[in-house]
């Protein structure tokens, strides 16, 4: 019996790795496929993929999949990498570019130009966002600036542009279907959030034509149906949401004041909001949530763009382990972190400070400082940069969390996840699932086949593990005005 029971495809396209997963009708996990991402740095502070190498493995794990389970996959769902770009030809299809990946800070000057001009506050109002080169705009502006025939050729509708959720599912559907999802569509820097429509006035801005732009859709909608041409069945799209979005589905926060953060290659904290558009007085982001019905919720955001990156870093460039999971009990062997604090600031640092210009630091070294001190000062980082989030948000909107879900790769880290309840002097949550990008995504695809509510999906949520804070007050305000003490030399400018 349970060999016929129907399985929802999950397709989580991240910066670092593709996957596709299968869950069956409870939401547990039945198959796993995934490919490695290759990040590309052609100069400095820039941050490029190849689009055509991702929809080749997300093609063939798909295909896979149906392979391994005939006429069982039911319904799809897409999460991605949100703010990532791609330019491509549409007779063809062929990218014109390398991806320009949501580290990438290639468009600092001319987002700086900007803010110059006192744009920022206009794009804040109707975006919710920041002036920054995280955001798409810039960099699709930058793209089409490279060849003025490219501009020409856009604004003769040879060109279309999408976020990797619209890549995929050009692809998927054999070129069918140029749509997007709200949420993606949110981080642009060109939806207007207020009135859910691409907004004339920053596509002239930016020099962007209308056309070459996908249409929006609701994160439960119809995305089109699996190219005939290239799979052996022709399976619905029915669910599509950016991972971080995707991430506050999968730990069912539903309800206003419930909280998600996501420690991933970034750490990303959302805030719902509900139906309220609250525009942050503290630098952090008014995004999308999701929207379901031609309904919208709104929520807060704090994005980190690094965290689990961090953990990298220090494998990759200084060979401190071969394995991340080794750092848990790197960071256990010794009793503190010996005054070492480390900053990772490797491609600007995001909220509450928006600084696209600062750098990664480490502080406070000394000559019997080891490699355990700084693995345990780089767990310790996520903590520190998560309480400057949440402090944001309590300015913001008034209200102190008592409880954080959170999900990710790094959250098997037992050791950050109990330092994060000691900075945070709350309740951590941490899911049987933690693949909640995924598992958003099944659960908006699981909604669109079957039209199940919200309220149903929240009770199949189940939690594996809580950490509760044991740390002193004193000792957590000291290694929290430390880490202050260290951001404000790296955020203070000289005189020149």
């Amino acid at each position: 019996m349970t060999d016929t029971l129907p399985l929802i495809l999950a397709i989580d396209q991240g910066t670092t790795s593709s996957r596709v997963i299968l869950f069956d009708d409870h939401f547990n996990i039945h198959h796993v496929e995934q490919r490695v991402v290759e990040l590309f740095y052609p100069h400095n502070g820039w941050v490029e993929q190849d689009a055509t190498a991702i929809w080749h493995d997300v093609r063939d794990m798909v295909l896979s999949c149906l392979k391994l389970y005939p006429n069982r996959i039911a319904s799809i769902g897409i999460t991605n990498q949100r703010e990532t770009v791609i330019l491509w030809d549409k007779n063809t299809g062929t990218p014109i570019a390398p991806a320009i990946v949501w580290q990438d800070r290639r468009t600092a000057t001319e987002c700086n130009n900007l803010k110059e001009e006192n744009y920022e506050p206009l794009i804040t109002q109707k975006t919710g966002l920041l002036l920054d080169p995280y955001f798409s705009a810039s960099k699709i502006a930058w793209l089409l600036n490279q060849n003025p025939d490219l501009k020409a050729r856009a604004n003769r509708g040879e060109i279309l542009t999408g976020t990797i959720d619209t890549w995929l599912i050009w692809d998927l559907t054999g070129g069918q279907n140029h749509v997007t999802d709200a949420t993606n569509a949110s981080r642009t820097m060109l939806l207007n959030i207020h009135t859910n429509e691409w907004d004339d006035e920053l596509l002239s801005l930016f020099d962007i034509p209308h056309s070459i732009l996908p249409r929006v859709l609701n994160c439960v909608d119809d995305f089109g149906t699996l190219s005939n041409n290239i799979f052996i069945e022709q399976i619905p799209i029915r669910g599509v949401a950016g991972d971080q979005q995707a991430a506050l589905i999968g730990q069912c926060c539903f309800d206003a004041g419930m909280m998600k953060s996501t420690y991933g290659t970034g750490c990303f904290a959302l805030l719902n909001t509900g139906t309220i558009v609250a525009i942050s007085k503290n630098k952090l982001l008014t995004t999308i949530a999701y929207r379901i019905d031609n309904v919208t919720t709104y929520a807060t955001e704090g994005s980190i763009f690094v965290a689990g990156a961090a953990i990298q870093f220090l494998r990759d460039q200084f060979h401190f382990f071969d394995h991340a999971t080794i750092t848990n009990d790197m960071a256990m062997s010794v009793p503190n972190n010996h005054g070492a604090y480390f900053v990772p600031a490797l491609t600007g640092i995001g909220a509450p400070y928006w600084d696209a210009d600062v750098r990664g630091a480490v502080f406070g070294l000394t000559r019997d400082t080891n490699i355990n001190h700084l693995v345990r000062a780089a767990l310790e980082a996520q903590a520190y940069q998560t309480h400057d989030l949440l402090t944001a948000m309590a300015h913001d909107t008034g209200q102190n969390a008592t409880s954080l879900r959170v999900d990710g790769g790094l959250v098997a880290n037992e050791f950050m996840c109990q330092f994060l309840a000691d900075i945070l002097n709350i309740t951590i949550d941490v899911p049987e699932v933690i693949e909640s990008t995924a598992l958003g995504a099944a659960m908006l695809a699981h909604k669109g086949a079957y039209g199940t509510s919200l309220n149903d999906l929240s009770k199949l949520r189940k939690t594996a593990k809580l950490f509760t804070p044991h740390m002193d007050d004193a000792m957590r305000q000291k290694y929290l005005n430390e880490w202050n003490c260290y951001i404000q030399k790296l955020l203070y400018t000289p005189p020149v």
